[in-house]
């Protein structure tokens, strides 16, 4: 009898909705908006694995709900916090997760969201949308330069790296400030304040974790250039958002760019940073290209097969079991 096993979305891209619906029974959610805890447990009775998003919750309820069968959740996406860990590790459930695969495509985002925020392309756009380009004057819309500034990388994993790869070609200054990442070449590392005091660009590329939760609040923020822009594609609660519009709004930092927030999707509810003329703001997009997202779900499916198979998962959180029972991967340094 083939296994059972839940996906979070119906219609995903990619080869791997196919091939899983081959070798398992497969479940989804298709409801309207984003599935919540009850809904996704109501669904996961007896289910041995679990596809979900980076946003879908992946709790202990949700475990216990699909019992003693369950043995791997895959994520369709780098970020992780979404899901129980703690609940995942005490099961034997092993969490997998799908890193490398959109961290060029990522980049590429990242790297939008710099000259976006610096070059005020979105004010400047929407000035043009509403008509107001009525005579050419000198000081409308003025940006800051993005060639031979100074970059700096907060986390230099897969993203960062390839970041820095990118900035190399706008003859930029690279800073990395990652404890766990290894030298290339590519970057300087050097201290959390440094990295502050002296980037005219600060990126974010840290995983949401109970140490990076707020990693960029109010202090980091003064000791930050009032010239300096701030720029985020890796999870919502690493900047505390309020902070971050009051430096906005005081002219205390330049710009910022955002395609993570803490709360996700809005809806109609949308945050104030949302209308700050000096804020670009994205829909969690980073990944967003057919390609990839196409390959995320391809390398979560895969995860999934071969747990089911009893073979370990390609791509384990790091630190976690590659299968259920096993000894915890090596953790990858940063990944």
């Amino acid at each position: 009898m083939k296994k059972r096993v839940l996906t979070t979305r119906e219609n995903l891209p990619g080869t791997g909705p196919d091939r899983l619906a081959g070798a398992a029974e497969v479940v989804a959610w298709s409801g309207t908006g984003r599935p919540g805890p009850d809904e996704l447990a109501a669904l996961a009775r007896g289910v041995s694995a679990v596809l979900a998003l980076g946003n879908d919750p992946v709790d202990a309820a949700l475990m216990d709900a699909a019992g003693p069968a369950l043995r791997v959740v895959s994520l369709a996406s780098m970020g992780f916090d979404n899901v129980d860990r703690d609940a995942a590790a005490e099961r034997g459930i092993v969490v997998t997760h799908t890193p490398g695969v959109l961290a060029e495509t990522t980049a590429d985002l990242a790297f939008a969201l710099i000259l976006a925020a610096r070059r005020r392309i979105g004010a400047a756009g929407a000035g043009l949308a509403a008509g107001s380009w009525d005579l050419f004057r000198m000081r409308d819309f003025l940006g800051l330069d993005v060639h031979g500034a100074t970059l700096g990388l907060i986390g230099y994993g897969q993203i960062g790296r390839a970041v820095a790869r990118r900035a190399q070609g706008f003859g930029m200054r690279v800073l990395h400030h990652d404890p766990y990442a290894a030298e290339d070449g590519l970057s300087t590392p050097v201290s959390l304040a440094v990295l502050l005091a002296e980037s005219d660009v600060v990126s974010l590329h840290v995983p949401l974790t109970p140490e990076t939760r707020h990693l960029i609040s109010a202090r980091e923020l003064a000791a930050m250039k009032p010239t300096a822009t701030l720029v985020s594609t890796a999870r919502g609660g690493v900047v505390d958002e309020r902070a971050l519009l009051d430096a906005v709004r005081a002219g205390r930092l330049h710009s910022a760019g955002l395609d993570v927030f803490a709360r996700e999707p809005m809806g109609r509810e949308l945050s104030p940073l949302v209308a700050e003329p000096y804020v670009v703001t994205l829909p969690h997009i980073g990944s967003a290209t057919e390609a990839t997202r196409a390959a995320m779900v391809d390398l979560a499916v895969d995860n999934i097969l071969d747990v089911l198979a009893d073979r370990p998962a390609r791509t384990p959180l790091p630190g976690g079991p590659a299968l259920p029972g096993a000894p915890a991967a090596p953790t990858g340094a940063g990944a």
